[in-house]
């Protein structure tokens, strides 16, 4: 896995941690992520996606509903809101690839409610494997790697972007671990 707390603690740079990646490279990456993610949720079941964590540092100041924004997230959320946003710097990532200017956000997250179930939970991030891997079959052959723009990591191109999502996966593993052992610790 990517040194992402190597970044946050600033003993390298964002662009350091990305240097000479290829598309081969972001592949096995993805491959990695997702299947840490299935393995943190390997011994759930339904009612653990569902279970109402206690989460003191709640707050998302992206919430469509204010009524939710200080809401402790289930494991179905954290599964749905990770697979969107990797999705869309995957998306986002192809369009640099092959040129296209970024132009802003292209994100669709499943509605959290609707997922109930660990299946539901564990195909959700198969789905996601395969339009990530998708995405980089996108790429041309000789990506466009100097289309970038500025974003809170700095300049970003395509490898860069790319790797965003898996960085944002990264930051949601300790809270998937923590209501996963929430969730287990309940029903025993």
């Amino acid at each position: 896995m990517l040194n992402f707390k190597a970044v946050k603690d600033k003993t390298i740079t964002f662009a350091e941690l990305i240097a000479g990646l290829t598309p081969d490279h972001l592949r096995g990456l993805t491959h990695e992520m997702i299947d840490k993610m299935q393995d943190l949720i390997a011994d759930s079941i339904d009612e653990d996606v569902t279970f109402e964590p206690v989460d003191p540092d709640a707050y998302d100041s992206y919430a469509e509903n204010l009524d939710e924004a200080e809401l402790a997230w289930n494991l179905g959320h954290l599964i749905v809101h990770v697979t969107a946003s990797a999705e869309e710097s995957a998306a986002l990532a192809a369009e640099l690839a092959r040129g296209v200017e970024f132009h802003g956000r292209s994100r669709y997250e499943v509605p959290w409610q609707m997922v109930t179930t660990i299946e539901q939970c564990r195909r959700r991030l198969e789905e996601s494997r395969r339009m990530r891997l998708a995405s980089l079959d996108m790429w041309p052959d000789e990506p466009y790697l100097d289309n970038t723009y500025k974003s809170y990591a700095g300049e970003i191109n395509a490898t860069g972007r790319f790797v965003l999502g898996l960085r944002h996966d990264f930051n949601h593993l300790d809270q998937i671990t923590e209501v996963v052992r929430q969730a287990k610790v309940e029903r025993t």
